[in-house]
């Protein structure tokens, strides 16, 4: 594992939230970053979707850890800005979030995103949603990189 994704394996688990919804990890590579989702009773809304919160999540946190790789050494990420478009309802038995940059500056990124559902194959799937972020590169604190 190379110091980019263990970086990444390690701020990835300290997410309580990705823990909640029960998402991990499915790849990390140069400016790129999968995340999998898979339903749950527990992150749906009323019509038995999974919520868009937890869509929006996921594709979000995507962005940000693809734009991680890129970040400068020293440097921790924040999302500044996101669009969102809902394509259709968020039915599947999994689903996976890929966040790609497309644009990594000194202080700005500016990552895509794209959320799949998956019914049963792993070669079909339907686009739920799509996603622009501006994420940010902000100095990690002193503190925070020693751990406190």
């Amino acid at each position: 594992m190379s110091e980019v994704e263990q970086r990444i394996a390690i701020s990835f688990a300290e997410q309580g939230l990705m823990e909640t919804l029960g998402a991990g990890l499915a790849l990390v590579a140069d400016g790129e970053v999968h995340i999998a989702l898979p339903f749950s009773k527990h992150i749906s809304q009323q019509q038995d979707f999974v919520h868009g919160g937890g869509i929006t999540s996921v594709v979000d946190s995507a962005c940000g850890y693809a734009a991680l790789t890129k970040a400068p050494l020293g440097h921790e990420v924040v999302t500044a800005e996101f669009k969102i478009n809902f394509l259709r309802p968020a039915l599947g038995a999994r689903f996976l979030a890929i966040g790609k940059v497309q644009n990594a500056g000194k202080s700005l990124t500016v990552c895509t995103g794209e959320v799949r559902a998956f019914a049963g194959s792993e070669a079909t799937y339907k686009v739920i949603a799509l996603m622009q972020a501006t994420i940010v590169n902000v100095p990690i604190a002193h503190s925070q990189s020693q751990g406190a």
